[in-house]
């Protein structure tokens, strides 16, 4: 047993052909991150939902910060019910590893710049506090831009939530310290209620939830979520103009009158000239 195997983790993100980091995770490039924050929940849910992939996303969790975007690359950790003999083969692994303190400051002490912890704590909130202030400020410090998603407690949220620039999801708050409990996994699949996570996916928290990007659908998920934006603008100034209906703006596939109007308005109006790069062959495609 050995945690953040590189070799695993790779052979867990396969389909991603891109850069990566010294531990193996799909490394996103920053441009893309950045495109990402642009978005809304919704733009970039469907194209997962449309790829088959269902179990992306959670919303039954608390949050920091009610106005704060959370983006950036996963690193992931699980933990269980401690029991004697595994917590002593766990240390004895971590001192080989030359880790050191306990096992969610071993995850935080591999942060950098764009990471997002994403701790499966089995829902563990009384003795389960995964971070309190001192680590939370060590995950600002060191991620600059990113924060955590916590399947189980918090403490010191009133220090937390004065920390410029960081965003938490969590499922409850417990002045009580961690304790009894064990990883399992590092930089491993894990489950964040009902949503799936692997190393290097794309956290994104934003209102109602958190959704979890596959590192290789990152690039279909920001063509299509601009699609769907700019399909929006103009679909919403249609219906102002009372050119069409939302019968007619609320399907699936546009006829090709309206696949027309929609890249002219994309060609002459200035509020969407940043879309006029996006290929719609697929679109006119679907419905010649």
């Amino acid at each position: 047993m050995h945690f953040n195997v590189r070799e695993d983790i790779i052979q867990l993100t396969s389909k991603w052909t891109g850069e990566r980091f010294p531990d193996g995770r799909p490394r996103v490039p920053d441009e893309d991150l950045e495109q990402l924050r642009k978005m809304t929940l919704e733009e970039i849910w469907m194209p997962l939902f449309n790829a088959g992939y269902k179990n992306q996303f959670e919303e039954h969790l608390y949050k920091l910060h009610d106005d704060c975007k959370l983006v950036g690359r996963a690193v992931t950790s699980a933990f269980i019910p401690t029991r004697p003999d595994l917590e002593e083969t766990v240390k004895e692994i971590g001192t080989e590893e030359g880790r050191k303190g306990t096992c969610n400051q071993w995850v935080i002490d591999t942060l950098v710049e764009g990471d997002v912890v994403v701790a499966d704590m089995y829902d563990k909130v009384y003795e389960g506090t995964f971070v309190g202030g001192n680590l939370s400020t060590a995950i600002r410090n060191q991620t600059k831009t990113g924060g955590a998603v916590v399947w189980g407690g918090i403490r010191d949220l009133e220090q937390i939530q004065g920390i410029e620039g960081i965003q938490i999801y969590y499922r409850g708050v417990d002045p009580t310290p961690i304790r009894d409990f064990v990883m399992n996994g590092f930089n491993t699949p894990v489950m964040i209620g009902g949503a799936v996570c692997l190393p290097g996916d794309v956290v994104f928290g934003y209102g109602g939830g958190v959704i979890f990007i596959p590192s290789h659908m990152v690039k279909t998920v920001i063509t299509q979520a601009r699609k769907s934006h700019v399909k929006d603008m103009f679909g919403f100034e249609m219906i102002r103009q009372k050119v069409y209906t939302t019968a007619d703006i609320d399907i699936d596939d546009w006829p090709v009158e309206m696949m027309d109007r929609l890249v002219h308005y994309i060609q002459t109006e200035e509020c969407a000239a940043e879309y006029r790069d996006l290929d719609w062959t697929p679109e006119y495609d679907r419905v010649r």
